[in-house]
């Protein structure tokens, strides 16, 4: 029933309506704060609920989104700019008191193909008084989840806000007041969301291992050399030492999913090559969530204790999936004769099916 329901799930999902994060990048330069955000500025206007939504399909202001996807830069800017208002009642800037927010710019790129999402960007500019030490960000629920930068110090701060959420003070001089040990419980749960709800094409990866050795002791191995494989690139990535296009790394991702999910039907043998392709296969995860530290960035100071945080999220966000595929299915079922006609094969073709969708999406559509 979980496979089932992540293949519902990721079935109706296409580029044009899925919902990622808005990035901004803020600055503190004297009494002036400015916020450059990138973002998809039809789900704004639109007035879509980003909370827990992954597809604007999902919301039943679809058709308003629809509409102003198709609009001409110059419309959607006007859009915008009536919309804004609104916005500042939401977003807040507080250093400590609340700060007034002025609109100073929009870019609004063309609506070329719509069936991409289109990413406009907005800069405001809001004015604090020289005294004050940090400002805080504070991101509306409704708005999903906001990804923030720092810019102009040597140690900025980065942070990743669930839509409702407050970042922590974010200083003039840089995120050197947050040590390690904070730095390390920040980044946990960032690693955790990229898997659970966010990471599908991970959740999938991993189910493939699960249903072809649901026992402990194989299933504990091949966990084990994926970790140790994607652990390899995430750092190497991390550390900027290896770069690889998502488009190209994406569509792999895409292949390693139907593979373990194609092997699952023909075969209930844990083989040794098998080990070393998930070796090679969680390399080409590990670039994945790489390419996620690249966009949202890791603290300069405290970078290894960031870096192991996220990790060990990832990890938890694994075993949680593990734990809920074994309490769901495999405590009930693995023992009798069905289990594998039933339910290993049935979901594994399920699987292998929303990969090769994703891999041909991914290269053709995107």
């Amino acid at each position: 029933m979980l496979t089932v329901w992540i293949a519902l799930s990721s079935c109706g999902v296409t580029y044009a309506h899925e919902i990622s994060p808005s990035v901004s990048d803020l600055e503190i330069s004297g009494d002036t704060v400015t916020l450059k955000i990138t973002l998809n500025a039809e789900s704004f206007v639109a007035r879509i609920d980003l909370q827990s939504l992954t597809d604007t399909d999902d919301t039943e202001n679809a058709n308003d989104y629809d509409l102003y996807r198709e609009m001409e830069p110059d419309q959607l800017e006007e859009a915008f700019r009536l919309y804004w208002p609104e916005m500042t009642k939401k977003l807040q800037i507080n250093a400590p008191e609340s700060l007034t927010l002025e609109l100073t710019d929009i870019t609004v790129p063309p609506a070329g193909n719509t069936d991409l999402p289109r990413k406009s960007e907005i800069n405001i500019r809001a004015t604090v008084t020289s005294g004050a030490p940090s400002v805080t960000v504070s991101w509306p629920a409704d708005y999903g989840t906001l990804i923030v930068r720092q810019q102009g110090v040597e140690s900025p701060y980065t942070g990743y806000l669930e839509g409702g959420g407050t970042t922590d003070p974010i200083y003039r001089t840089g995120d050197a007041e947050r040590n390690a040990l904070q730095s390390f419980v920040y980044y946990i749960p960032v690693g955790f969301a990229h898997i659970v709800p966010k990471g599908l094409d991970h959740i999938l990866f991993v189910l493939g291992l699960f249903f072809l050795a649901s026992a402990f002791k194989p299933l504990v191995l091949q966990v084990s050399v994926f970790t140790l494989a994607h652990t390899i690139t995430l750092l190497f990535g991390a550390l900027g030492w290896i770069s690889v296009p998502s488009s190209v790394v994406e569509p792999l991702i895409a292949l390693s999913i139907v593979f373990v999910a194609v092997e699952n039907i023909f075969t209930d043998k844990l083989h040794r090559w098998r080990m070393l392709l998930i070796f090679f296969f969680g390399l080409l995860h590990g670039l994945g969530f790489a390419s996620v530290l690249e966009e949202f960035g890791l603290p300069t100071v405290q970078f290894i204790p960031a870096l192991l945080g996220f990790n060990v999220g990832v990890e938890a966000g694994q075993l949680f999936v593990i734990a809920i595929a074994f309490f769901a299915v495999a405590i009930w079922c693995r023992k009798y004769p069905w289990y594998r006609r039933m339910i290993v094969i049935p979901a594994s073709l399920i699987i292998a099916l929303i990969g090769c969708w994703w891999f041909v999406e991914r290269v053709f559509l995107n």
